[in-house]
């Protein structure tokens, strides 16, 4: 963080509560996912908009673009919507309905029946996460013009005690089929994604938002695609990861609802801040606790010394505990990364943009909820056209 920034975040330790005052902690917000502390922070300053030569650098560095506000004024005339989806999101949870059922009531079917032809409702049984999906095929003057799109439905984690959820919209076989090399059926899964969420618009339609990034990406136009909608619940949230996906150049997230605390930095400096944490002498009693066989500790210390070596561990999530450990159960740690300015409070209204060139450059990002209320979440992938 610049010497002359002021810091926008005070983090308070797991075990230092009765080092601050009350008043400190009335106006702190707990770090809490899938049952693991990681202190707590205070808002001190709401951060203000980047002018846009400063978004275009932190852009062209795969730096978060942080957005507050840009949607506030339109939330008002998407209030009803945004609590239908809560509704929609509460009777998934109570188990009493599949998505069929609840998407064949109004106000789904209306906006469904005449654009699409709901075909059948399956569940992967190996994928321990997945609820339900639904798929669908776009009709237009009686003729289908996209088959086999879907809605699925997710658990977030695999933790029981973490309600929150993913309504996905998307085609095709996932994993096998390259989305990007069919323009038209993204198109048809984003205009399913407004059927059933019609608070899609705060991000399709905003012409503020679409004409600053078609002046970060050079383009004459952008498309909203691969769209997620989001609902972290308290004790919940999404791990570090990226969002890279050919054909896609990023992401913008807007928080609808509820509150998220968010890190999010280049890859370039996630790297810098392991290395700096995991080379401190004063961190490796934090490094023990979260670590405690030095077979670990040791893997962990050696591949700090190589980049190339830790990026490629980075990405690699069949083999890389140490570091989930590190990025995800360690308030050292979270405490590093509040103190050098990579958190970011977004309040209903605000958004981010996640750059994702590729896996080299590209915004590294976790989620936290914050408070007692399950948010809702808009994730669109951006293309540009």
């Amino acid at each position: 963080m610049p010497p002359d920034q002021h810091p926008l975040l005070r983090y308070i330790p797991p075990l230092d509560p009765l080092l601050y005052p009350d008043s400190a902690l009335a106006h702190s917000w707990p770090l809490q996912r899938r049952g693991t502390p990681l202190g707590a922070i205070t808002e001190l300053h709401r951060t203000s908009r980047q002018p846009p030569e400063a978004a275009r650098t932190a852009w062209q560095s795969a730096q978060p673009v942080l957005l507050p506000g840009l949607a506030s004024e339109r939330l008002g005339q998407y209030a009803l919507d945004i609590a239908a989806a809560h509704t929609l999101m509460e009777q998934m949870l109570d188990g009493e309905h599949t998505i069929d059922e609840l998407l064949e009531q109004p106000p789904y079917q209306t906006r469904l029946q005449p654009h699409f032809e709901m075909l059948a409702s399956s569940q992967d049984e190996s994928d321990l996460q997945e609820i339900e999906t639904l798929e669908f095929d776009a009709i237009a003057d009686g003729e289908t013009t996209a088959e086999n799109l879907w809605l699925k439905i997710s658990w977030l984690s695999y933790d029981e005690d973490d309600p929150s959820l993913r309504f996905r919209f998307s085609f095709g076989l996932p994993g096998y089929e390259d989305v990007a090399s069919d323009l038209p059926r993204q198109r048809a899964a984003a205009a399913l994604t407004e059927a059933v969420f019609p608070e899609s618009a705060l991000i399709s339609r905003h012409s503020q938002l679409k004409q600053l990034l078609c002046a970060l990406l050079d383009c004459r136009d952008i498309e909203y695609v691969e769209r997620i909608i989001y609902f972290n619940a308290p004790n919940g949230g999404a791990q570090f990861h990226q969002d890279v996906e050919r054909g896609h150049d990023g992401v913008v997230f807007l928080q609808a609802s509820g509150r998220t605390f968010w890190f999010a930095l280049a890859k370039s400096l996630l790297i810098d801040e392991i290395t700096t944490f995991v080379r401190d002498p004063q961190q490796a009693l934090a490094l023990a606790a979260i670590l405690p066989d030095m077979a670990q500790r040791k893997r962990l210390q050696q591949t700090c010394h190589d980049r190339i070596q830790l990026s490629a561990w980075l990405d690699d999530h069949d083999d890389n505990e140490p570091l989930e450990m590190l990025l995800n159960r360690c308030p050292a740690f979270t405490r590093q990364l509040v103190e050098h300015g990579h958190g970011y409070v977004l309040h209903p209204g605000d958004m981010i943009l996640l750059p994702q060139g590729d896996h080299e450059h590209c915004c590294w990002h976790t989620v936290f909820c914050l408070g007692d209320e399950t948010g809702e979440g808009l994730s669109f992938a951006i293309r540009r056209v």
